[in-house]
Order: structure tokens, then sequence, then C-alpha cells
């Protein structure tokens, strides 16, 4: 368990995003502030190896700034909504990061060289009267203390007119999509100033609105496949080949709702808040208010597993939707081979659920456990009747500290989780 960042609390430190890229090497985190701090893991060394899989910060920078929209007289806020790794080609990084409006693409690469002794400029950089030049010198490189600089390389700026919720990169690594709360966009990473528009859900006249997009995602094999959730809690599987744009769906999910549970807060509670493709391909992860659902691709009517997150919120909800609490966006993600899932919840809580045994756990990430190495203890939450002593009521649960965004390493067992301000990594216990 290592804590990483965060003290007080000031909005901007606000943890919006959370990403590890595909090799695990390196966690991005995207904050309300408009930064964006990668973090790097330890390289094991003989004389220290249980450091191994300690992250440290490798580069701070500020990808957004605030901005002001004249023509709308709207604020546009340089919160980072997401961010997208690229797979990595060559020395550098590259990764994608949005706020609501503008997508960039930034290079991190390192510097530890530093050429000197150029004929036209003198030491210090300015140029030298050319009738001072005597004799050509050829300029060498020099070694210098390690420096690693991120550089936005595109802006992909101009072509939402809604809030961005999404982008996803596609596995030809030469597009991406960036989804709004009605449409959605293709890009080609060449090319910054058109985008192909491949979705739109925008009714003619916008009192006939009954939906948003809430989340969309590429397909992680087949270029031509995406999907996007919306907030009437269904999922469109689109295909590409089909038509250029894509408003007709190849494939749609919806689980009849059942009418027993029908209540005045039925469709809030059943938007869509997250969408992922598992690793194989085979299965779309959704996560709406109370549940996280697993969807077979090969079959449309119902999702093959269900999973409570917090049922006991049911009997919750009204005091839930005076405080907005209701429209939370909660994250979810797969673990390396799809057997396990991972959602957050309220009071610092988040929940895994393996699928091959059914077994689920609550964990809590928070100070008073934070100590490094420390062993996490399940929670439970009790709901009425009479509490046990390490059970904690359903009524002293803090609404205000909710885990919203998680990660988890493509291959091994070490999870992010942002609990606010602070972002907190857990690993499987090494002996």
């Amino acid at each position: 368990m290592q804590k990483l960042m965060g003290s007080h609390l000031t909005l901007a430190d606000i943890i919006s995003t959370v990403e590890f890229n595909h090799t695990g090497e390196l966690l991005a985190t995207g904050d309300k502030g408009g930064r964006v701090v990668i973090f790097q893991r330890e390289q094991e060394s003989k004389n220290q190896v249980h450091r191994r899989g300690e992250y440290n910060v490798y580069s701070t920078f500020q990808s957004h700034e605030p901005e002001f929209d004249y023509l709308k007289s709207l604020e546009i806020e340089e919160k980072i909504n997401k961010i997208r790794w690229l797979p990595q080609q060559n020395a550098a990084y590259f990764l994608l990061s949005t706020n609501d409006k503008t997508v960039k693409l930034w290079k991190v690469s390192e510097r530890d060289k530093r050429p000197e002794g150029y004929n036209l400029k003198d030491e210090e950089g300015r140029l030298r009267d050319p009738a001072t030049i005597t004799t050509l010198r050829v300029p060498v490189l020099r070694p210098m203390d390690l420096m690693v600089e991120a550089t936005p390389r595109r802006v992909f700026a101009n072509a939402h007119t809604y809030h961005i919720n999404s982008i996803s990169v596609n596995s030809d690594y030469e597009t991406y999509m960036s989804a709004d709360d009605l449409r959605i966009n293709l890009w080609n990473f060449e090319i910054t100033n058109q985008s192909f528009n491949i979705v739109d859900i925008k009714p003619a006249n916008m009192e006939e609105l009954t939906e948003v997009i809430t989340a969309a995602e590429f397909h992680p094999h087949h270029c031509n496949t995406f999907v996007y959730s919306s907030s009437k809690g269904t999922i469109r599987l689109c295909d590409m080949r089909a038509s250029a744009l894509c408003d007709r769906h190849t494939k749609f999910f919806e689980e009849p709702e059942d009418p027993s549970n029908r209540s005045f807060f039925s469709e809030i509670i059943s938007s869509i808040s997250d969408v992922k493709f598992s690793h194989s391909g085979r299965y779309i992860m959704t996560r709406d208010y109370l549940t996280v659902k697993v969807w077979d691709l090969n079959m449309e009517n119902r999702p093959i597993e269900t999973y409570q997150v917090h049922d006991y919120l049911r009997s919750k909800l009204c005091s839930l939707y005076e405080n907005d609490c209701i429209f939370d966006k909660f994250e979810c993600v797969w673990n390396g081979s799809d057997s396990v899932i991972m959602t957050g919840s309220y009071n610092n809580f988040f929940r895994m659920f393996d699928r091959n045994t059914k077994r689920d756990v609550t964990l809590e990430a928070s100070r008073e456990n934070s100590k490094p190495r420390a062993i996490l203890k399940p929670r439970k939450v009790c709901v009425g009747g009479k509490r046990r002593k390490d059970e904690i009521s359903v009524d002293s649960l803090d609404f205000s500290k909710k885990i919203l965004h998680t990660a988890w390493h493509p291959s091994e067992n070490i999870i992010a989780v942002a609990a606010t301000n602070n972002l907190y990594i857990f690993q499987d216990k090494v002996n």
C-alpha cells in the first residue's frame, strides 16, 4: 500500500482521472486544476528488493488552462476529464488528455545530454557577430542531469458543442474518438483541424431530447467496432464498416426493467456512468448507480452477470437525490485477465468482484489504514438491526468521500485508487 498525493484539500487538487500505461510502468493522474502528474515505477535493486512496485513522481505538467468562450459567455474549466495512453513506439511516451472541449496529445520525453560548442551562438544562446567567427567548431553533446519534458504535439479543438466525457484510442493507433453528450467524433492523430462525426443523436428539436451519451470506447482488437452507453441504461455497439454515420447501431444491449423495482428514481439510477470492453474483447462491463453488469457481446437481451455495489443505498435514494450524490459518475475497471472487476463507492470504499468464485470484498482507501505495507481489512456495512463491532452503519457513511476513479495494472495485481485528492496504490502482499 502506498499513498502518493494529497494533504490539505483545495478544489484544484481533486483527482479527476487515473490511468496506467500499456506496460504499467507509468501511472498518470489528471486533476481539477488541469494538471497531469505521471508516476514511474521503481526498478528493483538488489539491496532494496521490497521497494519494487513503488511509484514515484516522474513528471508534472499543466495540461489545460481555464478558458472563456466569449460567444456563449461560458467558462471552460481546466479539469482533466480523461487521460488515455498510446502504446510506446520509441523512447518517448505519448498520452491524450482532455477537458470539456479540447483534446491534447502530449509527448513526454527524457533529456540527459545537452549540445555545446555552437558556432553562431555563445554558451548563453546569444547570437554571435559573424565577423568574430574565425574558426569552425564541431558541437558536442555533454551529459547533464536527467530532465523529463512534456510538450504538446497536437491540439484537437473546436469540434465539440457539448462537454467531452470520453476519449478512446483505436486499436489501429492512427485514430481515436472523442464523445460528448450528443455526438462522437473520429480523429486522425496527424490531423487537428478536422474530425469526422460518426454518431449524432441530437434531435432536430432539443425539447424532444430524451437521452444523452454517457461514455464510449473502441473495441480492443477490432478497429471498426465501438460501443457507447446512454443515460437511459442502454448500450449500442456500432460498426464503422456498415455506414459512415453510425446512427443505426449493430447491436443494442438493454435489460428489461423489473416492474417490482420501479420507483421515482428508476431512470436516474439506470443511467450508465462507464462502459469498458474486457481485454479479451468478448465482454462489456457497465456501471450504473447501484450495480456493475457484465454483458456478452453475443447476447443483447440481458447481462450475464450483475453485481450489487451498494444495494443498501436503495432505501436512501431520496436523500442521495437531495444532496445530488445520485448523479455521481462511478467508473469501473477489469483486472489484466478479466477475472476480477473493481469499482468505487462512498465512505472511501471500493468493491472487488471475482467473476470465477463469485466472492466479493469491500475495501477502504483512507488515511487511517494508509501505513506503508498495511494489510487492508475487508469492511462490512450493516443495514439496520443489530450492528456488529466491526461493521459500519449505513447511516454513518460519509457521502462526501467517494471513489469515482480507479485503475488496474495491465498485468499485475496493482491497483490505483483516487480518493478525492489522495492517490492510493495497493498491491498483492509480497513476502
